[in-house]
């Protein structure tokens, strides 16, 4: 049965539809759950978290593949459909819950302890929902130590905004946090007809290759900096620092660092690179 006929038939046997409030699209399309499979390079030497698997359509494929998978869902309606589809597995363990309150390491820690095997790689593979993208992407790349590599599927505005180049609209925080923490690239379009119910919007798969490449004194600063630089976009990278009282700098200090550091005081934070934010943020 492919995935679309095994999709209308769990709906029909469990008797459910797709909850707006958690922001259900369920992917029914076989070649791009198969494409997302590829490229996220799943083994059988990783462990894979799966955040928001609903009806299990990408799940099937990822316990074909890995080591064994952690599935973590907010919708308590689909714990039982997960469990009853997959009962024929081993490799995986299922959690009830907000993926926002929980610490992933300590959940992969506490599953390595039970089955008694260490992962040197810990992937995540995931469909995710759109609603609350950002704080998700925010949470895996900052928080979660032990994820190496990251394969979701957003809105392609979304996936946009996380590889734009400076002196666009679509540069910003996500920009900036997403080039700190990782390499970014997008993968593949993925068209509204590959879901039910179709969504508003054209979805894209992108893969973030978590690794560190530049040294900055203090993240905590760099980080606020970055925030504070675009809380009010228009306005010049000076004013916006002093109107935020980042670092409670005074006027007069920030443009003394400007000068220090040869950037012309008229700059927004768009046309600033993240070399430039860096430079700023060590030399405070």
């Amino acid at each position: 049965m492919n995935t679309l006929n095994k999709t209308k038939s769990i709906l029909k046997k469990f008797n459910i539809k797709a909850n707006k409030r958690f922001g259900q699209n369920f992917l029914v399309d076989d070649n791009i759950l198969d494409n997302i499979t590829n490229v996220s390079n799943i083994t059988k030497n990783d462990f894979v978290i799966e955040i928001g698997p609903g009806l299990g359509n990408l799940t099937n494929y990822i316990l074909e593949n890995a080591g064994y998978v952690l599935l973590i869902e907010i919708d308590e309606k689909m714990i039982d459909i997960l469990n009853d589809r997959f009962n024929g597995y081993n490799n995986y363990t299922l959690i009830n819950n907000d993926i926002l309150k929980i610490n992933i390491d300590d959940q992969i820690a506490i599953i390595e302890d039970k089955i008694n095997r260490k992962f040197n790689s810990v992937k995540v593979v995931a469909n995710l929902p759109y609603y609350i993208t950002t704080p998700i992407i925010f949470k895996l790349l900052q928080d979660e130590n032990r994820i190496d590599k990251i394969t979701i599927m957003v809105q392609k505005e979304v996936a946009e905004r996380m590889i734009a180049k400076s002196n666009t609209k679509d540069y910003g925080i996500l920009t900036l946090m997403v080039k700190y923490l990782s390499d970014a690239k997008i993968e593949f379009l993925v068209p509204k007809e590959a879901f039910i119910p179709s969504p508003n919007v054209t979805s894209a798969v992108i893969t973030l290759e978590k690794k560190k490449k530049y040294v900055v004194n203090n993240e905590k600063m760099f980080f606020d900096l970055i925030h504070c630089s675009f809380a009010q976009r228009r306005k010049t990278m000076i004013n916006s620092l002093f109107s935020t009282k980042f670092n409670n700098l005074d006027k007069q200090s920030i443009n003394y660092l400007f000068d220090k550091l040869d950037i012309n005081k008229n700059t927004r934070a768009e046309q600033l690179e993240i070399e430039d934010f860096i430079q700023i943020a060590n030399n405070i």
